[in-house]
């Protein structure tokens, strides 16, 4: 029991403390233990369905490549994201989200990780109906796996730093754009020989979606913080009723001080604002640079800005 105390303790100070890539891993691993776990204990039963208890359980999980089954199942659009059931689909996933989605939280920050994997995620699951509904799939396929996820933040890294070098086993420092190129291009090789070409047009939709996102992020339209805030709204839903007594008291103790504070808030939103205005045309430059000459053309003092604005 020690032992998994301890692994426990482990995910625990991971979620807590890691970034937002670590804690992307971390849930994808935990995920995939659990599905395992579950195959053990579920894999002999059939409880009445052909295929057996677990891969009843594992399609409900799945997008289907049916719209009407999707209907009865819609969080599959997001626990697909997650979900592998053979290990080294997982481990190479997994290798991209580190590769790509720590250069993205570098550059753009980490809270834009997380946005970028579900539109990604949704983007592929979206594409991977379509091409069911236009036969480029077998009726009764399903899909998962946090390919197209992982492929928007590809898509997002290739516009911010296609220049930027990866070390990678055996092959040494190799540039985004080429990392990103040969993904692409075996995802269009599959596409164009019709194998099985449902999934990768759903890698090519997550890139796809990746790319606009940074485009249009230069263009003043954050369409991360839409998916930040939905996301915080749900955590603020577990937090909601705790501590209800001592909330209460502090509202009667703070309801003189309202008014005090009212009179200041319009200057510090004004200050904020211009501020963040200010903020936002030094990275944008910053962003233009790297896109005209790359990541290493970066003075040091731009590279701590990055830094700096990667922990907003």
């Amino acid at each position: 029991m020690a032992i998994f105390n301890s692994i426990w303790d482990d995910l625990k100070y991971s979620l807590r403390t890691g970034n937002m890539v670590t804690k992307l891993v971390v849930i994808n691993f935990a995920v995939f233990v659990i599905m395992k776990l579950a195959y053990v204990l579920l894999g002999g039963f059939t409880l009445g369905y052909p295929d057996g208890l677990y891969v009843k359980v594992l399609h409900y999980l799945c997008i289907p490549a049916s719209l009407a089954t999707l209907l009865w199942q819609p969080w599959s659009l997001f626990s697909h994201m997650f979900l592998h059931d053979a290990f080294w689909h997982l481990a190479g996933n997994m290798m991209i989200l580190l590769i790509f989605g720590r250069i993205v939280g570098d550059l753009i920050g980490d809270r834009r990780v997380l946005p970028l994997y579900i539109m990604g995620g949704l983007a592929g699951g979206v594409f991977f109906i379509i091409s069911a509904l236009f036969g480029f799939l077998p009726s009764g396929g399903y899909a998962l796996g946090a390919s197209a996820a992982v492929m928007s933040l590809g898509g997002a890294a290739l516009i911010l730093a296609p220049d930027y070098k990866v070390q990678l086993l055996a092959l040494g420092a190799v540039k985004v754009k080429y990392i990103v190129l040969v993904l692409v291009l075996l995802d269009l090789t599959a596409i164009a020989g019709r194998y099985e070409s449902g999934g990768p047009l759903a890698h090519i939709a997550g890139f796809v979606l990746g790319c606009i996102v940074i485009y249009q992020l230069r263009d003043g339209q954050d369409w991360s913080e839409k998916i930040n805030r939905v996301m915080g709204k749900i955590v603020g839903l577990f937090k909601a009723n705790q501590s209800s007594g001592q909330a209460k008291g502090q509202k009667r103790a703070a309801g003189n001080m309202r008014t005090t504070y009212t009179s200041f808030k319009d200057k510090d939103r004004k200050a904020k604002s211009e501020s963040d205005q200010t903020f936002q045309e030094q990275l944008d430059g910053i962003l233009d640079k790297i896109k005209q000459s790359g990541y290493e053309s970066l003075s040091q003092e731009e590279k701590d800005f990055l830094y700096k604005a990667s922990q907003k």
